[in-house]
């Protein structure tokens, strides 16, 4: 008897701890067949040169990923949380759950907001993909945002940033929503007579904050952040950026827009300077029965001599347009297919998976001077769990 009352207590205390927290097993699973081009011409010999490829890629409409989070209820409106979110490969299943470099948070919530501590998004991301009828994935993915995260920046906390202290506005504030997030370099102070880049104790900080509205068919944020990039040719480099994002829902139409500043600046014991990247984005959704067409235009503009560049007035301008037809809640076929121009010298670094043209030379000869131009075409399909 006295077994069978403490098996019930067990199985008691299992259903009281179970109704105050939970686990979910959750992720994406997006491979497709992706078909990337890219041209160039040299200006004085009117040679051309075209890179193209074929592959199975992933993340073409979502991120393919797999995850862990839980929620406790702690009472009195308190409640804890946690996030692990993995990045996969599921075209080579090379990559699976070895890090939680997606997002890996824990958190306490309630009536005052919630204060978040881990690697997670940065705000000034938000704007970027929120706004984006592509989301930042696939061949559709704005200028701006392959801009903001080239290696030419070397801003490594554009998407995410490692050791954030993050806070959020509480959800029942009349539609108004906001965070703010202080990544910790985690660099000792250094008292040598050279400060260098590569030694600065602020190298890898990144500090940024969003604020918006959402109401109805409103949603309107904007966000500031500041990152010190690691550059072993400069004293300090600071990677500031600002954008202002805006979607409004008429029901047969959803429209979008982004204006968007990235100021790339350098601090040298001689002088100061900086590179400059001015863009906005208009894109719009229309559902289509079980369907989605998406469509954006962006545009980026460098200030002459960001980078190197030798163009007057050279900008990167991309036209994507593509189709979701949903299967299931969970399950979607989709297309997309996208067009990047270069105009006067303005080629920056990427790859041919984004559609992005980087200025490709053939047989050790460089074609430079002419705009340069890629396509890419993603076809696939798209899994949530």
């Amino acid at each position: 008897m006295k077994k069978i009352l403490a098996a019930i207590a067990a199985l008691a205390t299992a259903g009281w701890a179970a109704a105050q927290s939970s686990v979910t097993l959750f992720g994406v699973v997006d491979a497709g067949v992706s078909y990337q081009s890219a041209t160039s011409r040299d200006v004085t010999t009117g040679l051309s040169s075209k890179q193209s490829k074929w592959s199975l890629a992933n993340s073409g409409y979502n991120s393919s990923r797999i995850g862990f989070r839980g929620t406790e209820d702690l009472g009195g409106g308190l409640a804890a949380s946690f996030w692990l979110e993995s990045p996969i490969t599921n075209d080579d299943g090379a990559t699976g759950i070895a890090t939680f470099n997606r997002r890996s948070t824990v958190s306490l919530s309630g009536g005052f907001g919630e204060l978040r501590l881990g690697r997670d998004y940065t705000p000034t991301f938000w704007n970027d993909t929120v706004f984006d009828p592509f989301g930042t994935n696939g061949s559709g993915t704005n200028v701006i945002s392959s801009v903001s995260a080239s290696s030419g920046l070397a801003n490594a906390n554009y998407t995410r940033a490692s050791n954030s202290i993050g806070y959020f506005l509480p959800p029942n504030l009349g539609g108004f929503y906001g965070q703010i997030q202080y990544s910790l370099h985690e660099n000792a102070d250094s008292s040598t007579a050279v400060d260098t880049a590569s030694t600065n104790s602020n190298a890898g900080r990144y500090v940024g904050g969003r604020f918006g509205w959402a109401n109805g068919p409103w949603d309107v944020a904007v966000s500031l952040g500041e990152n010190i990039a690691i550059d072993t040719t400069e004293l300090t480099r600071k990677v500031r950026t600002a954008n202002l994002g805006a979607s409004y829902d008429f029901g047969s139409v959803k429209l979008f827009g982004e204006l968007s500043s990235v100021r790339n600046g350098f601090e040298s014991a001689l002088a100061a300077t900086h590179d400059s990247y001015n863009g906005y984005l208009l894109g719009a959704t229309v559902p289509v029965g079980p369907g989605l067409i998406r469509a954006s235009y962006s545009e980026v503009r460098y200030n002459e001599g960001a980078q190197g560049l030798v163009g007057e007035d050279p900008r990167v301008r991309k036209l994507a347009l593509g189709y979701v037809h949903n299967l299931s809640k969970r399950t979607a076929l989709y297309a997309t297919v996208a067009r990047v121009n270069n105009r006067n010298d303005a080629a920056y670094a990427g790859s041919l998976s984004s559609a992005i043209t980087t200025g490709y030379g053939s047989s050790g000869v460089s074609y430079t001077g002419l705009p340069r131009s890629s396509t890419g075409y993603d076809f696939g399909i798209r899994h949530a769990f």
